[in-house]
């Protein structure tokens, strides 16, 4: 899933994963996921505004995180897209998405023949 590592201001205040990436990854009784930061491993609370209507996550480590790796020297840009992958039960890892976005399935070399 694409999230987005927000900015507002002074330095990144949380990464937002939006609405529907709650519904599909998060189950509603999960109160704590497991985040993979290159060789860190935090554990995040989620609150409950997460699942209603604040899709954001909050933690100063994860917010250290993401200003030291990517968002150094992007003062003007609000947010930061990050690829979240799953990694097991309430985990996940965190990493930056490719510049030339998802893999696309090439067609075919040639000309397909007809007969």
């Amino acid at each position: 899933m694409v999230v987005k590592a927000q900015s507002k201001g002074h330095g990144v205040t949380a990464l937002h994963v939006g609405a529907s990436n709650v519904r599909r990854y998060f189950p509603k009784d999960v109160a704590v996921i497991e985040l993979q930061l290159d060789h860190l491993q935090i554990q995040c609370w989620l609150g409950p505004d997460f699942w209603q209507g604040d899709p954001e996550i909050h933690d100063p480590r994860l917010c250290s995180w993401l200003e030291a790796k990517h968002m150094h020297g992007q003062a003007n840009r609000d947010s930061i897209p990050l690829a979240m992958v799953p990694a097991g039960k309430d985990s996940f890892r965190l990493q930056p998405v490719r510049l030339n976005g998802l893999s696309r399935v090439k067609g075919p070399a040639g000309p397909i023949a007809f007969g």
